[in-house]
């Protein structure tokens, strides 16, 4: 099983190393390349979770394309022969873990839409009955569903956490109508793609979207709907009220305060089982929401 931490493209344009992804320039096109590296508490590990790079390309891709008659998106090809040509040296590495994308403005907010009760939209409604500024019924649990699902933007961190901000916030950032729009949009996009995953064994319980301006056109950008972006529970083990299994990298995170990390660098290596067992989980929802073996 070999995996891959880092690129190392000297051909090609380097824009900017990620936390998980690297991203090229190319032909004026952007090149998104997924590696196997995973961040828990805004800290990427040492260790590389093998084809978890392939699973988040090939979700999006997936997501993409059942997704593209409800809005447009910035995939070109995630076929590694239809790259231009300066990209033939690497079409190995960059074989089911890289996109072709058009290149956009990035709009300054993260579209998180919350169909359930957890994470930081716990913790806020427990101290205030609110997530976001939006007023939610009292006596819910951890875990439960939300009466209809939730727009809960955030600002972009260049580092460390996003911040939640209120809709009002996001008119501001971004203007009255595009907040609209978007708003609009993630709620639309989020309720189809949780009652497909939902029909397959999965509960989306939130997720994040991200959005570009090209000229005046609004596209869906970034990565879609994959356990790095969103969180993924087994239906069937499914209780409210308490923590969920998960699909994402909850395990792993649960095993760092498990063994008393301050969630701060250095990062401790992951132990062979840890990284086994995170690897599983996210081959397992790939498979679960395509239907098929993710191609390794």
């Amino acid at each position: 099983m070999s995996a891959l931490y880092e690129t190392n493209f000297p051909e090609l344009k380097l824009l900017h190393r990620g936390k998980v992804r690297d991203l090229y320039e190319v032909d004026g096109k952007l090149l998104m390349v997924a590696t196997d590296r995973i961040s828990a508490f805004d800290v990427v590990m040492p260790t590389p979770i093998p084809d978890k790079g392939k699973v988040l390309t090939q979700l999006s891709v997936f997501w993409f394309n059942f997704l593209k008659n409800l809005v447009s998106n910035h995939l070109l090809t995630a076929e590694v022969e239809e790259y231009p040509p300066s990209c033939k040296p690497y079409a190995e590495e960059l074989r089911l873990r890289s996109m072709l994308v058009k290149k956009t403005k990035p709009l300054p907010v993260e579209c998180i839409v919350r169909g359930y009760l957890a994470g930081s939209g716990l913790k806020e409604y427990r101290r205030s009955g609110t997530v976001c500024g939006i007023r939610l019924p009292e006596g819910l649990r951890e875990a439960d569903k939300l009466p209809e699902p939730i727009f809960t933007p955030s600002t972009k961190a260049q580092e460390g956490h996003d911040i939640n901000i209120t809709f009002e916030e996001c008119i501001r950032l971004i203007g009255e109508e595009l907040a609209h729009k978007v708003r609009e949009l993630s709620l639309k996009i989020y309720k189809k793609a949780a009652s497909y995953a939902e029909d397959r064994g999965i509960i989306i319980a939130d997720t994040k979207f991200e959005f570009g301006l090209l000229g005046d056109e609004l596209l869906l950008i970034d990565e879609v709907l994959t356990p790095d972006s969103s969180r993924f529970w087994p239906k069937e083990e499914y209780e409210p009220g308490r923590p969920q299994k998960s699909f994402d990298k909850q395990f792993l995170r649960d095993w760092l305060e498990q063994i008393g990390w301050e969630k701060r660098p250095p990062a401790p290596e992951l132990p062979p089982e840890i990284v086994e067992k995170t690897r599983a989980r996210y081959l397992e929802a790939y498979k679960r929401i395509t239907g098929k073996e993710l191609p390794v």
